[in-house]
């Protein structure tokens, strides 16, 4: 099997990946400070943030083929710490893309729907960026940069995402689903709209992107839905009491990065390749016992 080397293999995306992508690749995965245990996969210890470091996990693996799915991927993180996110966010995507282009093998990103400001969805590959938060910002540059060093990089702009998780990482869901099973109240938003998808289906999007479409793919799910709306529809498929989800408002809780109020993403040019989601109640429903 050809090797694959996937970035941040310890991050809740990653491993998804990982999990998946042993089927067809023999996949090396790395982590920074929380190593994890994948069946089939070779876990390595690296700092993406040291070019030499970089250069040394291409010579010694020669993969072939490259994810980058590494981040500092909390927005409110990034807006109060921007040196200490710039480097992974930044500087290792635009390096990894220079060593890929220099290997002549194929290179994908993930990046965010929130590099776009939210007041103008559903949006498209073709539309102008515009993001209002520093996490966002950061993926702009890392876009930019990348395709400067290798124009055939591959970039994934990538929704909310659910699913099950790593002990060393969790999405959007676990915390939820936590305060719902310790009896406690969950208030969300009302106001602000996603395209999420399973992890699983993310997953399947990327190797499909990895294989099929150089340049910018959006890879959201087939519903625009609020958080209240995601809420309430995770409690009627996993059986939980509806009680303790309640409403608010993005202005009701202050946070350190800026909100976009609906980063819906258009992704007819994914589907037109083979993407494939499944509604949100089957996405949920092929979770139950696993989250």
């Amino acid at each position: 099997m050809k090797k694959l080397l996937v970035t941040g293999a310890s991050g809740f995306l990653g491993w998804n990946l990982c999990q998946l992508a042993r089927q067809e690749w023999e996949v090396y995965g790395t982590y920074f400070s929380q190593s994890v245990e994948i069946p089939d996969v070779t876990i390595l210890k690296a700092d993406l943030s040291n070019f030499q470091d970089l250069k040394r996990l291409y010579g010694e693996i020669k993969p072939a083929a490259v994810i980058h799915t590494a981040a500092k991927s909390r927005p409110n993180f990034c807006q109060l710490h921007p040196q200490e996110s710039y480097p992974i966010n930044v500087t290792a995507s635009c390096n990894l893309a220079g060593l890929s282009a220099d290997y002549g093998i194929p290179y994908l990103f993930t990046s965010t729907d929130l590099v776009f400001d939210g007041l103008n969805p559903p949006y498209k590959e073709t539309d102008p960026v515009s993001p209002v938060c520093y996490y966002g910002e950061q993926k702009v540059m890392a876009e930019q940069g990348m395709l400067e060093r290798y124009q055939q990089t591959a970039i994934c702009r990538m929704p909310l995402m659910f699913g099950a998780a790593p002990p060393t990482s969790s999405s959007f869901i676990q915390p939820f689903l936590k305060a719902l099973r310790e009896g406690q109240e969950l208030t969300l938003f009302t106001d602000e709209f996603r395209t999420p998808v399973s992890a699983q289906t993310a997953v399947r999007g990327i190797l499909l992107a990895l294989e099929k479409a150089p340049g910018i793919l959006h890879l959201g799910g087939k519903e625009r839905i609020s958080r209240y709306e995601f809420g309430l529809l995770m409690t009627k498929v996993l059986e939980l009491s509806p009680d303790k989800v309640k409403t608010c408002l993005q202005q009701d809780v202050p946070m350190a990065a800026p909100r976009s109020p609906d980063t819906s993403l258009d992704n007819s040019k994914a589907f037109a390749l083979g993407y494939q989601p499944l509604s949100l109640q089957e996405e949920l429903e092929a979770l139950r016992g696993k989250i």
